[in-house]
């Protein structure tokens, strides 16, 4: 399974003051880009976000997010997610948007079984 779920699409913000369509989007879902895309940061963050649905109601549902680097854990925490009104706790930008991405594909899933 794909870590966000599904593939996306969209732009590459490496670079948050140039974002840029990416050459070749796998990198970007599966994770773990360092060293393989040239737009990559050689820097000392994450290089890979993975979720997990921890609770689901018909309020909102409960991930949990684990980012890593070089295959490790690196930071890690509980984001709570409510249908009428997005994120309880909104994280940053990008991981925000990942996360949606990740409870998007679970909805579109869960509602397709």
């Amino acid at each position: 399974m794909l870590p966000l779920g599904d593939w996306w699409q969209g732009l590459c913000h490496t670079d948050p003051a140039q974002p840029a369509e990416p050459a070749d989007a796998t990198c970007c879902n599966i994770g773990y880009a360092r060293g393989q895309c040239p737009r990559f940061p050689d820097t000392a963050g994450p290089d890979a976000v993975r979720f997990t649905i921890a609770h689901d109601d018909s309020a909102g549902v409960r991930l949990y997010y684990v980012m890593e680097r070089d295959h490790h854990p690196f930071a890690h925490g509980p984001l709570e997610y409510s249908f009428a009104g997005g994120f309880q706790t909104p994280p940053d930008e990008l991981l925000q948007r990942q996360a949606l991405a990740y409870v998007e594909s679970y909805r579109r899933r869960k509602d397709a079984a």
